[in-house]
Parts: structure tokens; sequence; C-alpha cells
């Protein structure tokens, strides 16, 4: 009889993992830049073209998390769902990347 080490086998991945501060996370990100466009609005121009390239920024995590999400196993489907979307938009979207 041939025995496997369990440490060496592949464990399949779960769908899904528990993350339990995602929501407080996003929450301090939208304060920092609430809190930077405020401190543009008061007068520090200089800090406009780097709050501007934040948006560019937020761009490409967003293509990050959606490709480590087709990865990890979520469908077009689930993803177009989560974001309001269609799965063809979705696919269309991120799909090149």
């Amino acid at each position: 009889m041939i025995t496997v080490k369990a440490s060496l086998t592949r464990v399949p991945r779960q769908k899904r993992r528990e993350v339990v501060e995602n929501d407080e996370f996003a929450a301090f990100a939208r304060r920092i830049i609430r809190a930077h466009g405020r401190r543009v609005a008061a007068g520090d121009v200089e800090a406009l073209r780097d709050l501007v390239a934040l948006s560019s920024a937020i761009d490409d995590a967003i293509g990050q998390a959606v490709i480590g999400l087709r990865a990890f196993g979520y469908s077009w489907a689930e993803i177009g769902q989560r974001l309001g979307i269609s799965k063809q938009a979705a696919q269309q979207r991120w799909g090149g990347q």
C-alpha cells in the first residue's frame, strides 16, 4: 500500500474565506480620501494632482482585485453581481488583464 504525506498533497482551495475587517478597512480608506479632498479644497492646490492620481490607483486596485477573485474561483457572474453589472460587462472590462 502506498501512502502519501498529507503535507505534500494539494489542499483544495476554499472558494470563500472569512475576512472580518473589510468593511472597517474600506470605511477607513474613504475617510482618508475625503480628508485629502478637504485639504485640497482648503487651498492646497499642489495636492490636487495627487488627489486625481488616486482615481487611477483605485482603478488599478479594482483590476487587481478582480483578477485575484477570478484566480480564486469566482465567476464573472458573481463578480458582476457584486458590482451591479452584467457578467458580460465585467468580463469586457477586466477580462483582458
